[in-house]
Order: structure tokens, then C-alpha cells, then sequence
């Protein structure tokens, strides 16, 4: 907690205002960052997506293959399985790619959202210092 000096009137107005404007600039840092952060789940949301849809795609060739399959020779099926084992095994690879970069971003989201709500509350307790402050000096101007 910031401590300001004493003048005539109350704290040091240039202090005051000066503490005043650097909450302003932390906020306003706060936010750019929720904005980025909140454009980069979209982004990495828009890219699991499509590791879905690779996925999904993948899913129909393997089911196709194995369709198709039981009407080629031994060799043909032994090398249709091969490839159908290799797409499985990097539709898994890029899904679990997908779903930890989206663990990563939702812990990230929430670490922000909790450091808002201190933020939050810290601003809070801020302000109501700075009012039980003007409500003093009110008392004080009111003196005889």
C-alpha cells in the first residue's frame, strides 16, 4: 500500500494522481492482456476444431480402408492395416496435441480470472480508503 504525504488540505494532490494514473496503466495492461489471451483461445479453439475435423476425416479413410480391405489380397491388406495403424496413431497424436494446448490456454484463463478478482479486490480496498479519506477531510473542513 502506497503512503502519500501530508499538505495543507489533505494528501499530496501530484501523488494522489500520479498512484491514480499508474492503477489506470495496470488495468489497462490487465485488459490488453485478457483481450490477446482471450484472441489466442479463439485461435487455438478454431484450431482444435480443425484437428477435429482432420481427426474426423482420418476416422472416415481408416473406416473406408477397412471396408475396402476385405476385397484386396493378403499383401494389400497387411500394407492397407500399416497405413491405417500410422493414421491412428497421428490422429491421436494431434488430437492429444490439440487438447493439451487447450488445458494450457484454459489454465492460463483461469490463472487470469483469479488474478482479475484480487485485482479486483485490491482496487476495491484501494477505493475505499481513498473515500474514508475525502469522508475525513469532509469531517475535518466541517470542524470549527
Amino acid at each position: 500500500m502506497e503512503k502519500f504525504s501530508y499538505e495543507a488540505n489533505g494528501y499530496n494532490r501530484e501523488e494522489v494522481n500520479q498512484f491514480v494514473s499508474d492503477v489506470i496503466k495496470e488495468t489497462e495492461g490487465i485488459i490488453t492482456r485478457c483481450r490477446k489471451q482471450n484472441t489466442e483461445i479463439e485461435s487455438l479453439k478454431a484450431e482444435l476444431q480443425r484437428y477435429k475435423n482432420i481427426e474426423d476425416t482420418i476416422k472416415m479413410a481408416i473406416i473406408k480402408a477397412e471396408e475396402t480391405s476385405d476385397n484386396i489380397k493378403r499383401v494389400a491388406r497387411e500394407e492397407s492395416e500399416m497405413i491405417i495403424t500410422d493414421a491412428k496413431h497421428n490422429a491421436s497424436r494431434i488430437v492429444n496435441e490439440a487438447l493439451l494446448k487447450a488445458d494450457k490456454i484454459q489454465n492460463n484463463a483461469d490463472t487470469l480470472e483469479k488474478n482479475m478478482k484480487i485485482f479486483k479486490r485490491k482496487l476495491k480496498l484501494i477505493m475505499e480508503q481513498q473515500m474514508a479519506v475525502v469522508e475525513e477531510i469532509e469531517v475535518l473542513e466541517l470542524d470549527p
